[in-house]
Order: structure tokens, then sequence, then C-alpha cells
């Protein structure tokens, strides 16, 4: 019984430093300039959704939800304190005008980021079961994973700002109100689609090194 309350005492404690430092990794990249979030003048590009897919594939969910809060917080924070024309969207601590951010500012803020910390688990575990018995099979599940957490960012957070700022975002970037999903759809494609193909190169090349590591260690 003692050894068994020692090892689940280890286990907790592994699962703490592995959160803590894929928490440290999601912070140094958050607040090192164009590193973590890249400014584009209208908005930010990011890859900070990397190192929580990641995470989320390694540690499971709930430490993959953890992680993608702390993404989500280092957005509220970098919205809030380093803001760019529409960071109300981000945050409500900022105003651009008669533009005001408000509870639709959080939910866009964090959902969409903890969502990223849970969805990349169930896909690489989906596909890996159907693909284990080829030879890339967790490379391909690996990148799908990477691909699936990146647009989740991507899209979630594009069309929670059409559903909670669409005349507000539209004022911001000088847009028409009939044709602001439209730039919507344009920011998904200069942006998301960059940044999904990253995340599937990064976390299959990162994902298949640390798991193939764990499993000769384990």
């Amino acid at each position: 019984m003692n050894n068994k309350a020692k090892s689940d005492g280890r286990s907790q404690t592994l699962g703490m430093v592995q959160v803590a430092l894929f928490a440290a990794l999601i912070i140094i990249m958050a607040f090192t300039p164009f590193l973590g979030y890249i400014p584009l003048g209208f908005t930010r590009a990011t890859i900070i959704h990397v190192p929580v897919i990641i995470g989320s594939i390694l540690l499971g969910p709930k430490k993959g939800a953890v992680l993608g809060g702390i993404f989500g917080l280092t957005s509220f924070i970098n919205n809030t304190m380093n803001p760019t024309v529409t960071s109300f969207v981000f945050t409500p601590f900022y105003s651009l005008g008669e533009m005001q951010g408000g509870i639709g500012s959080i939910i866009i803020c964090f959902v969409p980021r903890i969502l990223v910390g849970i969805i990349p688990y169930f896909v690489f575990k989906v596909l890996y079961k159907k693909m284990k018995s080829k030879g890339s099979g967790m490379l391909v599940a690996l990148g799908i994973a990477g691909l699936a957490g990146s647009f989740v960012n991507t899209l979630l957070v594009m069309n929670l700002i059409f559903v909670f700022f669409r005349d507000a975002y539209a004022a911001a970037n000088g847009v028409a109100a009939n044709a602001v999903y439209g730039f919507i759809l344009s920011i998904i494609a200069m942006n998301g689609i960059p940044e999904a193909i990253v995340a599937a190169v990064i976390v299959a090349v990162v994902g298949r090194t640390l798991l193939k590591s764990r499993l000769v260690t384990g």
C-alpha cells in the first residue's frame, strides 16, 4: 500500500513538473518580442498554441486545458498591456473610441485556447489507434492533431469575434459591416493556414521524439 502511495505521489509530482515546464515555455514565448505573438498591425499571429497542443497530447486533456488557460491568460495580458487596434476583442480593459470589450472578450480569449489543450489529445488518440500498425502512423496522427489544434484556435477566435464584435471589428479595421466576414476569412487564410502548417510540422517532429523517448524510458 505504501509503495502504491509513493508511486502515485511521484506520478503527481512528475505531472506537476511537466505542466510547469510547458507553462514556462508558453510564458517565455508570450513575453519575448516577436517570438510567441507576432504583431501584424491590425492583429497578432501566434505560435504559442504549439506547446499547448504538444502538452495536450503528452499530458492528457486535463493538463492540456490548464496549459490552454495559461495561453489565454498571456493573450489577455498582452492585449491589455500592449494593445493593437483590435485588442478590445480579447480584453474588456481596452477600448478604442466607442469600441469597448466585454464578456465576449473573455470568452474569445479563453474558451478557444482551453479547447486547444483538449481537442488535439482526442484527435491524436483516435487517429493513432487506427494507424498504429502503419510505420508512419504516429507522425501522421501527430501532424493532423497539430492541424486540428491550430484550426480550433483560429476558427473559433475569428468566428466568435464575428458573433460578439462584428460591427466594432469592422469599424476598427475600416471595413464595411456587410463585408466583415469576408475580411475575417482573409485573416484566416493569411494567418490561420500558415499557423496550422507550422503547428502540424512542429507537433509531428517534436511530439514523435518526445513520445518515443517516453516509450523507451517508460
